[in-house]
C-alpha cells in the first residue's frame, strides 16, 4: 500500500516529533524526574546515535564528494600541463632537427663558387605521373626557369617555371628529366633519366664499360645546367643481357625526395668542378 521509501519518511517524522515531545517535557523540569529521564534516555538515545551516525556518514560522503571534484580538478589541470610540456617538447625537437638541417645546408653553401639561394618546399605535385616541388623563391628572387637546384646530398632538379615569388621544380626522377652523367669511377658517359618513382636509369651507357654496382654517378656539366661533378646516385643494378651497344643501369639518386624541405638554387651556375671544390 505505501512504499518503503514512504514508511522510513514517516518513520524518522514520528522519531522527531516522539524527541521534540520528551525533550520539552523533560525541559520544564530542572531536574526531572527519574522515571521520565530514564524514559527520554532510553527513547531518544538510539535515535540520537542513529542521527549522529547518520549525520557522520553524510558529512563524510560530502568532503569525500569535494575531495574527488577537487582531485578530478587537479587531474585534468595536470593532464593539460602534461600536454602543454609534451607539445613544448616536441618544438624544442623539431627545431633541433631544422637547425641541423639548416647548419648542413650553411656549411655546403660555404663551399660553393656559385651564388646561392636557399629555398624553402613548400608544395608537392601529389599525381604519381609528375614530380615536381613548388618552392617560396621566384623572380623577384633572382630565380629563373633552368636553374639548377641543389642539396648537400646532391642535385634536386632543375627550375621548369617561375612567378614573382614562387617556382616550380623538375625532380631529377621525374620521367621528363635528364641529366648528362658520367660514373665517377671509370669515366662512363650516359644520361640519367627519371622513372617517376625513387628511381632513376643511366641510359645510353656503352656496353663495353664495366659498371658495378654502388658506383657513384656525377653530373658530367656537358648539358649546360647542372655543374660538374654533383653527384647525383649510386648504381644498384645492371640490365641482364649482351645484346645491343648501350646498357641501362639502375640509379638511386642519394637525394630523399620524400625529406625535402629546405633547398639551394644556384643563381649563376658556372663550369667549375665540384668534386674539386669540396
Amino acid at each position: 500500500m505505501f512504499s518503503r521509501k514512504t514508511m522510513m519518511i514517516v518513520g524518522v517524522i514520528i522519531l522527531v516529533a516522539v524527541n521534540l515531545i520528551v525533550l520539552s517535557v523533560s525541559g520544564k523540569h530542572r531536574y526531572p524526574p527519574y522515571t521520565l529521564g530514564r524514559v527520554a534516555l532510553t527513547v531518544i538515545a538510539p535515535f540520537q546515535e542513529t542521527l549522529t551516525h547518520t549525520i557522520r556518514f553524510a558529512k563524510s560522503i560530502w568532503g569525500h564528494y569535494f575531495f574527488l571534484v577537487s582531485a578530478a580538478r587537479e587531474n585534468e589541470n595536470l593532464k593539460k600541463s602534461l600536454s602543454h610540456v609534451i607539445q613544448k617538447n616536441n618544438e624544442y625537437h623539431e627545431i633541433e632537427i631544422s637547425n641541423d638541417r639548416l647548419r648542413k645546408l650553411f656549411d655546403f653553401r660555404q663551399n660553393i663558387p656559385d651564388e646561392v639561394l636557399a629555398a624553402e618546399v613548400i608544395g608537392i605535385d601529389p599525381s604519381p605521373w609528375y614530380r615536381t616541388i613548388i618552392i617560396d623563391k621566384g623572380k623577384a628572387d633572382g630565380v629563373k626557369r633552368g636553374l639548377p637546384v641543389i642539396i648537400p646530398e646532391g642535385v634536386v632538379g632543375q627550375v621548369i617555371d617561375s612567378s614573382e615569388h614562387y617556382s616550380k621544380v623538375l625532380l631529377v626522377i621525374d620521367q621528363n628529366s635528364a641529366v648528362d652523367a658520367l660514373v665517377q669511377r671509370n669515366r662512363a658517359r650516359g644520361i640519367i633519366k627519371g622513372i617517376s618513382s625513387d628511381q632513376c636509369i643511366f641510359k645510353y651507357v656503352l656496353r663495353r664499360h664495366d659498371i658495378e654496382t654502388g658506383d657513384s654517378v656525377i653530373a658530367s656539366g656537358l648539358d649546360g645546367v647542372f655543374p660538374k661533378g654533383l653527384r647525383i646516385g649510386y648504381v644498384t643494378e645492371k640490365a641482364e643481357g649482351n645484346s645491343g651497344l648501350f646498357q641501362e643501369v639502375s640509379i638511386t639518386p642519394f637525394v630523399d625526395f620524400e625529406k625535402l624541405e629546405e633547398v639551394l638554387i644556384l643563381i649563376n651556375p658556372s663550369n667549375r668542378n665540384f668534386a674539386e671544390d669540396k
